[in-house]
């Protein structure tokens, strides 16, 4: 099969007819062997009923129906599970993704060997205020941390080699970064292509303006994780000891000042009731505290792999 496309959705039921005509034109101009797979994300109106139908008139059309709402990652984790075609397409349900991409999608993974090819609104019909402006910041921030450039990170329009959604585990709201969690499993050529951004013809949008902070929230769980979660010691042991020896410094300091005062007959306060003395305590045990988490965080992490966690290109 060439070509699997998810569609995760929420409470889309007017708009999925008119995309799925529009894919099935796309897929036969070019013949593509194709299949659709729908998630449909607990939502409260017709959309699971629509996609009954569509299924009942087209082979192509697969359908999973979570009993709620659980969010657009495990949306795409259970249909990138299903899918069978050499190149996965993402899109949403919404129509402001077209079709029409998906052609030159598929050539950049087939013919040009990338791995990934996320899109890039360039011009974008959403709010500038409220979506445009925080996208911009949002991805301006992305491409720092995780080093990869592109414009448009959280697009929904993606294409992947099939290798790489079996390899990648999308989980909490990290449907975000995509492109990041592939990296890191080392899957580095990554692509970049102008799509067309669409008004919305029906509904209305499903995403706020908290999805911004829970992004940075995420994007800063995946570095941490990426840079420590095999070695939280590297973390927790270094900060705890740069602080247990800060601390030790201090109460030292504390010491040695009350020791050349009772030296050359000088009044000074009790040790105990120096509040640097109590400062320098509290750093101590923090540092100690932090310096266990790590060590405990490497002791879990090495009874705890059940699986091999490292990714084999090739084997003799």
């Amino acid at each position: 099969m060439n070509i699997s496309i998810v569609v995760p959705l929420f409470n889309e039921a007017e708009s999925l007819p008119k995309l799925f005509e529009w894919i099935n034109r796309v897929m036969n101009e070019h013949k593509f062997t194709y299949e659709v797979i729908f998630v449909n994300d607990g939502s409260t109106d017709e959309s699971w009923q629509v996609i009954r139908d569509l299924q009942t008139d087209h082979n192509e059309v697969h359908g999973i129906c979570f009993r709620r709402n659980y969010g657009k990652s495990a949306a795409l984790y259970c249909g990138f599970k299903m899918a069978e075609g050499d190149v996965v397409i993402t899109m949403d349900a919404d129509l402001q993704d077209s079709p029409d991409e998906i052609p030159e999608l598929y050539r950049m993974i087939m013919e040009d060997g990338y791995d990934l090819v996320s899109g890039w609104k360039q011009k974008r019909f959403d709010n500038k205020l409220t979506k445009n402006l925080p996208s911009k910041l949002f991805n301006a921030t992305a491409r720092k941390v995780t080093g990869i450039e592109l414009h448009d990170m959280n697009c929904g329009l993606k294409a992947y080699k099939k290798e790489v959604i079996k390899n990648i585990e999308v989980f909490s709201e990290m449907h975000r970064y995509i492109p990041y969690l592939a990296k890191n499993a080392g899957f580095t050529k990554i692509g970049e292509k102008v799509v067309q951004h669409r008004k919305r013809e029906f509904g209305t949008s499903k995403f706020g303006l908290n999805r911004f902070v829970n992004g940075y929230l995420d994007l800063m769980t995946l570095w941490f994780l990426n840079k420590f979660g095999k070695q939280p010691m590297h973390f927790f042991g270094l900060v705890g000891s740069v602080m247990f020896v800060l601390g030790f410094i201090a109460i030292c300091v504390v010491g040695g000042m009350k020791l050349y005062a009772l030296s050359h007959g000088i009044q000074a306060m009790l040790v105990g009731t120096n509040p640097y003395f109590h400062l320098s305590i509290l750093m101590m045990i923090l540092g100690c505290m932090l310096f266990l988490a790590g060590f405990l965080g490497e002791l879990i992490i090495r009874n705890s792999q059940s699986r091999n966690d490292y990714l084999i290109k090739e084997e003799f």
